[in-house]
């Protein structure tokens, strides 16, 4: 019996999606311990990702693979940019730094962009879901937080209320289902997904070691 992409993703990218969200500094996050200045650069280097994302699932709207999934209610790049604005200030696009893994995951997805679009699916797979799915759960953990500007700065987290929220979860989902990948094009989705969370866990170390230096810098000398 042929395995479904949609069940192939979720079972082939565990492992890798268990690790990347296990980091130390997704711990802090969701803990609530996670400081303003360590959250606005978890913020600014996935609105790097977004902007590279979403303009090419743009560019190729038609093709089999990304028509689907295409659902521009998802799209996060102006709510990260309101959020960062919120809890940076206008200058947030300078003053933070993207970390070496962003750099890399954005030449990526601006590599298949041109070259391999229907792989653009895989990205969407692993950000969409997660930000339907945990990203709930981290909204009521940053309206908590005041260092975190409360209400005021979950954007990122806001797909609507809550049945709008299970209606586009169920929209991709329907849209992923309805991909036609042969063996193929299905193994090298799962590939590229795998790469897409590699990569947020090699993000997510380069954040915390920027957070400890920052700490380190900050710390008033005894």
């Amino acid at each position: 019996m042929k395995v479904s992409l949609a069940e192939r993703l979720k079972t082939e990218t565990r492992a890798l999606h268990t690790v990347a969200e296990r980091s130390t500094f997704m711990r802090l996050l969701l803990s609530g311990r996670l400081d303003r200045l360590a959250y606005c650069g978890l913020l600014r280097n996935l609105h790097a990702l977004y902007a590279a994302l979403e303009p090419a699932l743009a560019r190729h709207a038609n093709l089999p693979a990304i028509a689907p999934v295409f659902l521009p209610a998802l799209w996060r790049t102006r709510a990260l940019q309101h959020d960062l604005a919120a809890l940076h200030g206008p200058d947030w696009a300078d003053a933070i730094a993207l970390q070496p893994a962003a750099s890399t995951y954005v030449d990526r997805l601006r590599d298949l962009d041109k070259s391999r679009p229907t792989l653009l699916l895989a990205h969407a797979y692993v950000r969409y879901l997660g930000d339907l799915s945990g990203g709930q759960l981290l909204s009521g953990i940053v309206a908590k937080n005041a260092a975190l500007a409360g209400e005021t700065a979950i954007s990122f987290y806001d797909f609507g209320d809550a049945v709008a929220t299970r209606n586009l979860t169920h929209a991709f989902r329907a849209g992923l289902a309805a991909v036609a990948a042969d063996e193929r094009q299905t193994d090298a989705l799962v590939d590229e997904a795998k790469l897409a969370f590699e990569g947020h866990r090699q993000l997510f170390d380069q954040l915390d070691l920027a957070r400890l230096c920052q700490f380190q810098n900050t710390r008033p000398s005894p």
